[in-house]
């Protein structure tokens, strides 16, 4: 497999090239390279979506600051994957292509491809399943090509006609005075063609709504916000045009015993007053199993203790959090008479020690 080229360099323009600059360096590479100006040319083909992946990651200050850090691989786990085709291309960029080059996507025949729509799905997962990631099954309700007209739209055995009132450009002119103007048909709708038989499962759209069971992969380290990218998994496109996109995004439940602090986890263990004063060694719960934490003598509410590496996994790959343990010092109650004769003992005891203390401070 060939290595990706630096986004930098691909675009040709310095580390430190500000928004305007690469919309600058993008919008003429993405001229020299479209395909309307290059067809049947591989080479400008690759080029121009190259150009156009550089552009989506660097532009976008979040995926940028991701690739600085850590290259292509730390845009794994970001759910950014690429671009499909043209279509999703020029759909990303719309305003750079009308608005710079006076054209959007390439010309097409009078087919009328057009993507699918993207879709969204919400998902709730255990704060478990976010540390560790899972394997999950989630069912969507999307449009999915016709399985009786294979996506024609025509019932079996019929084929689409080109539209009569506009010869299947999917156009119509008109003249005003000296210009003459060319507009979508209102027939066919653009799409130059029109359908004497329709499909009877679809009615000649060629698309029917289906619940489908999909198998998603969670990565180790997701958060609430995190939203995961399936490409192709959106709804059908019409004509032979791509499939959109499903987005998951994820929502991960409170757990009863930690609390998360970016990739850190947060905890509060109780213990006696005695293992506080004398200190002692406890077992504590960590994500994989129960570790062992020492308390030193003299150990105060609210004390923070630290297990390096017991946290959340890094989302793009690198290491990991730690566990936060702060001890909550518990007051005794229920106390049997002996123990209330000791403590009162001890409180004397301590009382006495205190008042030799502040004695001593004053001498000074």
């Amino acid at each position: 497999m060939t290595a990706k080229r630096d986004y930098y360099e691909i675009l040709g323009v310095d580390r430190r090239a500000g928004p305007e600059q690469l919309k600058a360096s993008y919008r003429k590479l993405a001229l020299k390279y479209h395909p309307d100006r290059n067809p049947d040319s591989k080479e400008a083909e690759e080029k121009f979506k190259e150009a156009a992946e550089a552009y989506e990651v660097l532009r976008d200050p979040q995926k940028r600051s991701t690739y600085d850090q850590y290259g292509h691989q730390g845009l794994q786990g970001t759910g950014f994957s690429g671009f499909r085709g043209f279509e999703d291309i020029f759909s990303s960029f719309s305003d750079i292509f009308e608005n710079f080059f006076g054209f959007g996507g390439p010309r097409r025949s009078w087919t009328g491809a057009r993507g699918g729509e993207d879709l969204r799905y919400d998902l709730m997962i255990s704060f478990m399943d976010a540390a560790f990631g899972v394997q999950t099954e989630i069912e969507i309700e999307r449009l999915q090509d016709c399985p009786t007209c294979q996506a024609t739209g025509c019932e079996p055995g019929t084929y689409p006609e080109d539209c009569y009132h506009c010869g299947g450009t999917g156009q119509v002119g008109r003249t005003q005075g000296f210009f003459s103007i060319r507009t979508t048909c209102p027939y066919c709708r653009g799409k130059g063609r029109s359908i004497p038989y329709p499909c009877p499962e679809c009615r000649g759209s060629g698309q029917v709504q289906r619940r489908e069971k999909l198998s998603v992969k969670i990565p180790p380290g997701v958060d609430t916000g995190t939203s995961l990218r399936l490409t192709g998994e959106g709804e059908a496109g019409t004509w032979g045009g791509p499939p959109g996109d499903l987005y998951v995004f994820i929502n991960v439940k409170p757990h009863s015993f930690f609390k998360r602090n970016n990739n850190d986890i947060v905890c509060q263990v109780p213990i006696s007053f005695v293992q506080a004063a004398l200190g002692a060694d406890i077992n504590v719960p960590t994500l994989r199993e129960e570790k062992k934490l020492h308390l030193p003598k003299g150990t105060q509410p609210g004390d923070v203790f630290r297990f390096s590496g017991e946290g959340i996994p890094s989302l793009r790959g690198y290491g990991k959090g730690d566990q936060i343990i702060q001890v909550l010092v518990k007051t005794p109650t229920g106390l049997t008479k002996k123990q209330e004769a000791l403590l009162k003992e001890f409180a004397k005891l301590d009382a006495a020690k205190l008042s030799t203390k502040i004695k001593k401070m004053f001498r000074h």
